[in-house]
């Protein structure tokens, strides 16, 4: 037998963080009692992982599963050539309990392959105008807000700024991969009822991470009709319709070749299923991380006025284009500092994402891990490590990027890489999202002085491995052109 049921004599028991009698229940007792307790682990290590990894690079957070708060740990296991590969954890990722996409597939394989196919599509290169697109939905933020929300003396209208931010991001991706936006900035709603639905069935779907032999289940007849369906009418079975018409076109008796990401995919070799699979990964992953990035950073920066008037200066002292370039932004070092900064004290992604050591085992710092033994992510044991970002890593301070020496500053952006994964598993987006961010705070800053409605719940943010962000309410009132 293999898998978290059977460890025998190699097990994970000598690792810090779990009573050998609290995993015997687990395993011997009650698959449901495992579960339970694997969750329970699971949320404390989400919001303590900062702790309960500082004994050590690794913690045990179940029977076969560790978690790891060290940096070298994480690039051993996401290295090129590393022996380590997905865990059963990356099946609950699957938007369709037997398509694979990128984010799910766990043949090592197929994930190079598809790397290399959706490369060029993800950086731009086979993509007209992937910069001046995210300015249009730029200036449709700043519109809808200007247009809708502007407060003055005489009278306040408070704005949710984390829907508004992810109607932003849905535009944003929807426009890159179709060429064509949802619509969500110009209508103010969620047009398809899709932030709702996600929002309400994604602790569930989670559920399959944790016990993957559920995606054996839902692919049962009598359950597939509970699934979203592209004739639903509202939720995500309505985006997978609106993906399952556009990528049908493009592989139609009328096809056109469109200089897309999609059209880049189609051209490197994407199937039609496969297409639509890793469109709708887009959707997802491209506009929910991005979408919790600004929103938590934006709120850091209000809940820091010197830092806001220290980036506002920088603004008003550097000759840019309205909206700016992203070649601009990089070369704002307060800008660049207030990005790594929020990107580091609030992750956007903080699920397991586990790694399966390889069939002979491996020794990490010393010490023996079993083969098949599943290895978790750590984000907020990685990013506020005090050795690392120093004793006040906990605060948000942008100038600890500037000020140290360049050997420290070079080791703590090395770190911070990991935000986006590494090596062969590094986020393909990665460039799109930092474009968003590198214009975004800059837009909205030079444009509007924006103040938080309640500062004893400035938003409400509910976690399940990703962020769901809402009631972020601002008022925000126009700047006087200088």
């Amino acid at each position: 037998m293999a898998g978290p049921a059977c460890l025998g004599r190699q097990d994970a028991s000598g690792f810090p963080g779990g009573q050998p009698e609290v995993w015997y229940v687990g395993i011997r007792k009650s698959r449901v009692e495992y579960l339970l307790v694997l969750v329970f682990a699971l949320k404390q290590c989400g919001h303590a992982n900062g702790n309960s990894c500082n004994s050590g690079s690794l913690a045990r957070v179940g029977p076969n599963d560790l978690v790891t708060s060290d940096p070298e740990v994480m690039r051993r296991m996401l290295a090129v050539r590393s022996p380590y590969r997905r865990s059963e954890w990356y099946i609950g990722v699957r938007f369709d309990p037997v398509q694979d996409n990128i984010a799910s597939i766990r043949d090592e394989d197929r994930h190079n392959e598809l790397r290399a196919i959706m490369a060029a599509g993800y950086a731009g290169k086979e993509n007209e105008n992937l910069e001046g697109t995210i300015d249009k939905n730029i200036e449709g933020l700043i519109r809808l807000i200007r247009n809708k929300y502007k407060s003055t003396d005489l009278e306040t209208k408070p704005l949710d700024f984390g829907r508004k931010v992810q109607y932003f991001t849905l535009d944003v991706i929807s426009d890159l991969a179709y060429r064509e936006p949802f619509g969500y900035l110009e209508m103010d709603r969620d047009l398809h009822g899709y932030i709702e639905e996600v929002e309400k069935v994604f602790a569930s779907a989670l559920m399959v991470t944790i016990y993957p032999w559920l995606n054996w289940v839902l692919r049962l007849s009598i359950l597939k009709a509970a699934l979203p369906s592209e004739k639903d009418p509202l939720g995500l079975g309505k985006i997978l319709g609106i993906t399952k018409n556009v990528v049908g076109k493009r592989f139609g008796p009328d096809k056109k070749v469109q200089r897309d990401m999609l059209g880049s995919f189609i051209a490197h070799g994407l199937n039609q299923k496969e297409a639509e699979s890793e469109t709708i990964l887009q959707i997802m992953a491209g506009s929910d991380t991005t979408a919790t990035a600004i929103r938590s950073t934006f709120l850091y920066l209000l809940m820091h006025p010197r830092v806001v008037s220290k980036l506002r200066a920088e603004i008003s002292s550097t000759p840019i284009s309205s909206p700016i370039s992203d070649a601009e932004a990089r070369k704002m070092p307060y800008l660049q500092a207030v990005i790594k900064e929020g990107l580091r004290i609030f992750p956007p992604v903080v699920g397991l994402m586990s790694k399966e050591v390889p069939p002979g085992g491996d020794v990490i710092n010393g010490q023996f891990v079993p083969g098949g033994t599943k290895i978790g992510y750590g984000a907020y044991g990685i990013f506020r490590n005090k050795d690392m970002f120093g004793e006040d890593a906990d605060a948000f301070r942008p100038e600890r990027w500037l000020e140290d020496t360049p050997d420290k500053i070079k080791a703590m952006e090395s770190v911070l890489e990991l935000i986006f994964s590494y090596g062969k598993y590094q986020c393909l987006g990665k460039n799109i999202a930092m474009m968003e961010l590198n214009k975004v705070f800059v837009e909205l800053l030079r444009n509007f002085d924006f103040n938080i409605v309640n500062p004893l719940r400035p938003i409400r943010s509910i976690c399940h491995g990703i962020f769901f962000q809402s009631e972020m309410w601002l008022t925000a009132f126009e700047r006087e052109k200088s």
